[in-house]
């Protein structure tokens, strides 16, 4: 449980990145989201967290929140032995509605909002222009804290959204992708919220706040963070991913387009999604009404026969710093094939 020079490394390096100063570390980003919500109820006196609809945050319980049908708060469908009804512990807005962020936040008793900068598990959902500033100001003047889970939007660059887009929330939370494979998260914070945390002598931040664990932060994770951090995922390669997933996201438009689909392309970075509606859908329960499981599997399926794996989740690619121009275009050519296929057998 003793700190190493490479958790300082990463630390410091997570900092360039995102912009955040102070850095640790979990297992997972379920477990970093989770330090986070307790510690934010912690310095707020606030008892709720709002998220956004359909998003995705691992399996924190307050998460599981959507707007059903009507518009209204409601469990998320397959939230399976919830410890307590996530409407006493939530809010919940869809992606892109300030109006309704607003007045979320009137009640004054959201400790923070916790947010991906754009929704990914759902589909691609990119934040309109202006919306992701208007949840800082929003947040700021209702008092309440703003917290970006990068771990899928990562994708955007080295420092994700908040990076590429100079965002200033008060903490970051991460995992997944920042150790290459071995169990690692991690959760950073600005100065004035670490000054808050630290200024409470009253606070357990070390044992019973919900810090990390025994395995938070272990040799093995924080080697494998600075070798993928510092040899793998650089900027460079970042540029090179995000590059080829340019020519990749104009590959699926153009055949979407000449076959006369209703379907959507939506990019983030070096990640690329197919979504059944068109235009693209601008809030989570509009990607939500999009999904097509039988579509999902065939599109699946037809390219693992062709020896092209996608990633198992929707129908979403996501370039490596292996990838390459030909392996871009060999998907772009299958997926061609598939949609020639289904519109070949429909209209026969």
């Amino acid at each position: 449980m003793m700190p190493t020079e490479d958790a300082a490394w990463v630390g410091a390096e997570l900092a360039r990145r995102f912009g955040l100063p102070y850095w640790s570390f979990s297992l997972t980003a379920t477990d970093a989201n989770r330090w986070a919500i307790r510690l934010v109820r912690a310095l707020t006196g606030r008892s709720r967290i709002l998220f956004h609809s359909y998003c995705y945050h691992g399996s924190v319980d307050e998460s599981l929140i959507v707007l059903d049908g009507s518009g209204r708060p409601a469990a998320r469908p397959g939230n399976v032995g919830a410890p307590t009804d996530v409407l006493t512990t939530s809010r919940v807005v869809e992606i892109n509605d300030l109006d309704g962020l607003a007045r979320e936040l009137a009640h004054g008793d959201v400790a923070a909002v916790l947010i991906e900068p754009a929704l990914t598990n759902i589909g691609i959902v990119l934040p309109e222009p202006g919306y992701l500033a208007g949840v800082r100001e929003l947040t700021t003047a209702a008092g309440t804290l703003l917290i970006h889970d990068e771990t899928h939007t990562f994708s955007a660059g080295p420092g994700g959204v908040t990076g590429r887009d100079g965002l200033r929330p008060d903490a970051v939370t991460i995992g997944k992708a920042i150790a290459g494979g071995i169990p690692c998260g991690a959760y950073g914070l600005s100065a004035e919220l670490a000054d808050r945390a630290l200024g409470r002598a009253d606070l357990d931040l070390v044992d019973m706040g919900g810090v990390g664990g025994t395995l938070a932060g272990n040799p093995l994770s924080m080697a494998a963070a600075r070798a993928t951090l510092g040899e793998v995922l650089t900027d460079d390669a970042f540029a090179g991913m995000i590059a080829l997933t340019d020519r990749l996201t104009a590959s699926l438009r153009a055949t979407v387009a000449g076959a006369g689909l209703p379907w959507s392309v939506v990019q983030l970075g070096a990640r690329v999604e197919v979504r059944f509606t068109s235009p693209a859908p601008r809030t989570g329960t509009d990607s939500n009404a999009g999904s097509d499981a039988d579509l999902d599997d065939f599109l699946h399926l037809f390219a693992a026969n062709r020896g092209v794996l996608l990633t198992p989740f929707h129908n979403m690619a996501l370039t490596c710093p292996a990838t390459t121009a030909s392996d871009v275009d060999r998907y772009a050519a299958v997926f061609a094939d598939a949609v020639a296929t289904l519109v070949g057998q429909a209209s026969s």
